[in-house]
């Protein structure tokens, strides 16, 4: 695509979607900044994932969008990107993400949703394109078939947000009433953004006392949303008499580097389907991810050190699978995963398979989980 004499001096990628796809897409970012390193590379994504790229040095400009900008904002950042760089990349198959690479680049290169006459618009526009997989396709795996479409090297480590170690760690501290260098605490993210996502409220606390019974300290995490910061409060006052100082909430609390901080640092990580659940995968933490009916071989949290094309995970498996430093445990039954947003298929739909995992496959996992080495484990 561009040979060693003219290789792309400003590229731009296209990563409008939410804060784990972003997190997902800086393999192919890193893959674009070791093959061509005196290139200037912006990232576009929404202003409220741009924290999840902070102190990355494989981009040069970090250039936020509103995912729903008024005509004014629109035009401003058309002024910003339009026909600024000679090669525009987007892991987006929507409509939005290639108008704006075909206005930010003058080559092109991405995803293509399907092969539907209403996308040959797409197709033209790319100079080389890539079909969007799914179902049996992980994400990293699918924004690096660009990497091979522009015919460099596969990159295939996550890049976690980043802060000076010594501020980020001084303010945690603060925050924690603790050193947590010198501390033994597990992290809990017990509150998706969306209910269909969601372990139940029981299954939490279980766990944490048992978490507490094992002498560590537990640390709840969550975003900013009230939701999230409320539940954390409650899980943390269901504690206070019994364990006062030894559960804490940072809910709302933390920037994603500092999170970074916080788990580089803890010795394992529970959570459900979501962004911090990939983040804590990424920093290397014994990580154990709890799924429902989401697609694992899609969307299951990327394994450090895992450097294959193929999913790191199975479809199901009925007890638990372990590859690297991240466990996968699923809820259970026939239609599991379905692929939908829960048994009514809407984002705050319960979902059975959760509401029934037992307390118990959840705890025996985490014990599992605590004892095995940060290697590549055979799925069990």
């Amino acid at each position: 695509m561009f040979n060693d004499k003219t290789p792309p001096k400003k590229i731009l990628l296209i990563a409008t979607q939410q804060i784990g796809d972003v997190l997902l897409a800086t393999p192919l970012l890193k893959s674009m900044r070791m093959a061509w390193p005196d290139a200037v590379i912006d990232v576009l994504v929404y202003r409220n994932t741009s924290g999840i790229l902070m102190g990355n040095s494989d981009c040069n400009n970090v250039i936020e969008s509103d995912n729903h900008p008024t005509f004014s904002a629109y035009l401003k950042l058309l002024k910003r990107i339009f026909r600024k760089y000679d090669l525009a990349v987007t892991t987006q198959g929507n409509d939005r993400a290639h108008q704006y690479a075909f206005l930010a680049g003058k080559k092109r290169v991405g995803l293509i949703p399907n092969l539907k006459k209403k996308h040959w618009w797409k197709k033209l526009s790319c100079m080389r394109w890539s079909l969007l997989d799914e179902n049996n396709t992980h994400t990293v795996a699918q924004n690096l078939l660009l990497a091979d479409l522009m015919g460099i090297e596969r990159q295939y480590a996550l890049t976690p947000p980043k802060l000076g170690s010594t501020d980020s760690i001084t303010r945690l501290n603060q925050l924690l009433n603790f050193n947590l260098t010198e501390t033994t605490y597990t992290i809990i993210h017990p509150l998706p953004m969306w209910q269909y996502k969601r372990w139940t409220d029981s299954g939490w606390i279980a766990l944490i006392q048992q978490l507490l019974n094992l002498g560590q300290r537990v640390i709840i995490t969550g975003g900013p949303a009230i939701a999230e910061q409320n539940y954390a409060q409650q899980l943390t006052e269901h504690f206070v008499e019994s364990a006062t100082g030894f559960v804490t909430s940072l809910a709302g609390k933390t920037s994603f580097a500092e999170m970074s901080s916080l788990l580089n640092h803890a010795a394992a990580y529970v959570g459900p389907d979501t962004a911090t659940t990939h983040l804590a995968a990424a920093c290397g933490t014994p990580t154990l991810a709890i799924f429902g009916p989401t697609n694992p071989v899609k969307w299951a949290p990327w394994p450090l050190g895992y450097h294959e094309n193929k999913s790191p995970w199975q479809r199901y498996f009925s007890e638990y699978q372990i590859v690297s430093n991240v466990m996968l445990l699923q809820g259970r039954g026939e239609c599991v995963p379905c692929h939908k947003a829960g048994c009514n298929d809407h984002n705050n739909s319960h979902s059975q398979c959760l509401d029934t995992l037992d307390t118990k496959r959840v705890i025996q996992a985490f014990r599992r989980l605590i004892k095995i080495d940060i290697e590549v484990v055979s799925v069990e």
